[in-house]
């Protein structure tokens, strides 16, 4: 019983940090493709 808990909570811990990962790399690269735009423009 406890050892299907733990399975199950480092599952959602697991699926989280993933979650989270990707959507600060998609805000990074969005935010890169942003800023190269910017510097090409200025430059």
């Amino acid at each position: 019983m406890e050892d299907s808990v733990n399975k199950s909570c480092w599952g959602l811990t697991a699926k989280a940090v993933v979650g989270f990962a990707g959507i600060i790399l998609l805000a990074w690269l969005v935010g890169g493709s942003e800023t190269a735009a910017v510097l090409a423009t200025a430059g």
